[in-house]
């Protein structure tokens, strides 16, 4: 009978252990769910497309080159303002509400010149809001520019691109692949240590006869007193 009580409980351990997942399970998974999203998202989102056209300020004789550089700056924060959008819609054939989030404006710290990007999800009207917000923001700054001494030229007219600028669902796929695998490692060093069964299970399966064999703490301790008095 004890033979097969303790057979039944290793069969039932070896079961256990069988269908227990292992504990890194959440970093393949979550990582094939991050590639499905991501694969997803790139086929189902329609295409976007980027156009750039640039101007640059440039100082009159009268003004030395960094204050061109200082109001280049300035102009580049006032490129999505609504006056210059205000110009710039009927050319871009959008509202000065949908005109502001398609629109975007660069500048660097080493040169006066301006990049304004326009996205559209049709390569031509990428393009035309490009140019037409940077038509608006070289004719309001050319109005002052006698009080200035900086005027806006246009460096050069955004074409309408051949490719789009959003990532293709090859690109998507690999982006959520990895954001799937970095949040499966995450869950795994966040994620409660369990004690393992196999250190546990020698002391519920030890034998009442070794704890038989072990003197009580009383007769211990009659013990020492005898052998302190000797």
């Amino acid at each position: 009978m004890a033979d097969t009580a303790d057979q039944k409980k290793t069969d039932h351990r070896r079961r256990a252990r069988f269908l227990t997942p292992p504990a890194w399970w959440p970093l393949p998974v979550l990582a094939l769910l991050g590639l499905a999203a991501g694969g997803a998202y790139g086929v189902l989102k329609a295409p976007e497309y980027a156009a750039t056209s640039y101007v640059v300020a440039v100082p009159d004789d009268t003004t030395e080159p960094a204050t061109a550089l200082g109001f280049s700056q300035a102009y580049a924060r006032i490129a999505t303002s609504s006056s210059t959008l205000a110009y710039a819609q009927p050319r871009a054939g959008l509202s000065a509400r949908k005109l502001r989030s398609h629109v975007r404006a660069e500048t660097s710290p080493e040169s006066p010149m301006i990049a304004i990007t326009g996205t559209s999800k049709r390569p031509a009207q990428a393009a035309d809001i490009a140019n037409a917000v940077a038509d608006a923001l070289s004719l309001s700054s050319n109005q002052a520019a006698k009080n200035t001494g900086v005027q806006l030229l246009l460096f050069s007219q955004a074409v309408a691109p051949t490719e789009p600028a959003s990532p293709s669902a090859r690109v998507s796929g690999a982006v959520g692949l990895c954001a799937g695998g970095l949040l499966g490692g995450l869950w795994m060093l966040a994620r409660p240590r369990r004690r393992p069964e196999a250190a546990a299970a020698p002391a519920a399966d030890a034998p009442a006869e070794e704890y038989a064999s072990l003197p009580a703490q009383g007769e211990h301790s009659e013990t020492k007193e005898k052998e302190s008095v000797r």
